[in-house]
């Protein structure tokens, strides 16, 4: 099915003055290439160096230069493809994008505009644990990056930074396919993923590596699209879904009030809370493109696909389907799991050869919890993924109860250390001794006559029985055994 023509969803509706609205989204993301050279050259693509410390003479288009192209980004473009369901096109062509700006030192971006590498394709993306929605892709093409404008370096002049000049780019552009705010943020979220699992971008927003061009139009459900604007380079998912809630309101209120959309290029303004006009359509570029001269169309057979499709990754949707399938998990949790490559691998570690629902629990809860409350990811946790298997081990023996474990975990994630060894030498292993847990409750059932009448007439007051027990080893008495002890001496069934 085609999503466009997708039949209005009233939960994704707007309330406006004259009825409802439906929000029509279309993103193009441009997520930078990992690779170690830029497309065209052999310059540095590490961040952070000094100003105009990364570039070659192709970069900052001296004469005659020319560029070449680099072979590793073509493999991620096509690795890409494959992860995204889509046709790889086994001939495309470079062209010059013409425009003039200073941090475009060619006057031309090399791009891809007719024949891109990768052609139509498409993304599942959960929108809850019992709803998904497929999201068409247009296509993805390579292109180079261009430099960056500084303007607050000097009183009166502006600097050039030229390091991410020629930066390999592959822009994915999605179909209109999008009715909110939250679809597109899971779209991006997803698509972001599955990019970081592949290896071929790392998704650093906050370092620009993936940023998205956001077309926003609206409509009355039923009708045919509306004009839409164009929001430029918005990097956070946060931004992405508050520019399109904004976006969507400052049109409903133009058409509501008897005005017109003009088809325009906007800016996102986060601390304002608005969006704000770039250039309007009559201004934009035309960009006359061409082949580009210097660059051969690029060529490769079934085998170069064939050979990079045979080592790709596991990827999140497969992966989510054999956690639910192997270890039994649900289709909440297993998307939990597989939302980064680490926290997948991380969990696997934990629940080879253990109960797999029982892992995802410890992993879930507890570590995560504390990761995200100490604002760490996975690959910092101080809890290893054998030192957490091993306190689920402890568990599963009954050796330690849960609530022994939960104080476990603490000295694990504060002093770290071998799991079984501490239960060892703190003495925190759980009473499994009948003879010394009936010891305390006939202590407890002596001490409180009163209470053993009670519980007779209201059965829900054994709680009290077992606090009593618990707190009289210290914690530690068998949960279970000790409710079969009790039950047994106070006649409850």
């Amino acid at each position: 099915m085609n999503a466009h023509v997708r039949p209005a969803d009233p939960k994704r509706l707007i309330k406006g003055a004259t009825g409802d609205w439906e929000i029509v989204i279309g993103l193009e993301i441009h997520a930078q290439v990992t690779s170690n050279a830029k497309l065209f050259s052999g310059s540095s693509t590490a961040f952070g160096g000094e100003p105009n410390a990364h570039v070659s003479l192709v970069d900052a288009a001296m004469p005659g230069m020319l560029p070449v192209i680099n072979e590793e980004c073509v493999r991620q473009a096509v690795r890409t493809g494959l992860g995204l369901n889509a046709a790889i096109n086994k001939r495309s062509v470079f062209d010059r994008k013409n425009y003039f700006y200073p941090d475009l030192p060619q006057g031309y971006q090399i791009s891809q505009f007719k024949h891109p590498i990768v052609g139509e394709g498409e993304i599942a993306v959960d929108l809850s644990p019992t709803e998904q929605i497929s999201v068409g892709i247009e296509r993805l093409h390579l292109e180079q990056d261009a430099g960056k404008s500084m303007h607050d370096q000097h009183p009166t002049m502006s600097f050039v930074d030229l390091n991410r000049s020629g930066v390999a780019l592959m822009e994915i552009v999605s179909r209109p396919d999008l009715r909110s705010a939250d679809e597109a943020k899971a779209y991006v979220s997803k698509l972001r993923t599955i990019l970081r699992y592949i290896g071929s971008c790392d998704g650093d927003m906050e370092k620009g590596n993936l940023r998205a061009d956001v077309n926003v139009s609206v409509r009355k459900p039923g009708a045919p699209l509306g004009t839409r604007c164009e929001i430029k380079n918005v990097n956070s998912i946060r931004f992405i879904g508050q520019a399109i809630e904004v976006e969507a309101r400052r049109q409903i209120g133009i058409i509501e009030d008897g005005g017109t959309i003009d088809q325009e290029t906007r800016l996102y303004d986060p601390a304002k809370g608005e969006t704000r006009s770039l250039r309007s359509k009559e201004e934009a570029h035309d960009y006359r493109y061409f082949p580009d001269p210097d660059l051969l169309p690029l060529e490769f057979d079934d085998a170069f696909i064939a050979e990079l499709k045979a080592h790709l990754p596991e990827l999140p949707d497969a992966k989510k389907e054999r956690f639910i399938s192997q270890y039994g998990l649900s289709p909440y949790d297993a998307s939990v799991l597989v939302a980064e490559r680490e926290q997948a691998d991380y969990f696997e570690a934990v629940a080879k050869g253990r109960d797999g629902k029982a892992a995802a629990n410890w992993v879930i809860n507890e570590l995560f919890g504390r990761l995200n409350k100490e604002g760490k990811d996975v690959v910092a946790s101080p809890v290893s993924a054998a030192q957490l298997g091993g306190l689920v081990d402890l568990i599963g023996e009954s050796v330690i109860s849960g609530k022994i474990a939960k104080d476990l975990f603490e000295i694990l994630w504060t002093e770290g250390g071998d799991p079984r060894e501490i239960v060892e030498t703190r003495g925190m292993k759980q009473v499994t001794d009948t003879g010394a847990i009936e010891k305390a409750v006939d202590e407890i059932i002596a001490a409180n006559p009163d209470k053993v009448e009670q519980v007779k007439l209201k059965p829900t007051m054994l709680g009290w029985f077992v606090g009593q027990a618990m707190k009289a080893s210290g914690g530690k008495a068998n949960p279970q055994a000790l409710n079969e002890i009790l039950k047994k001496k106070l006649g409850i069934e």
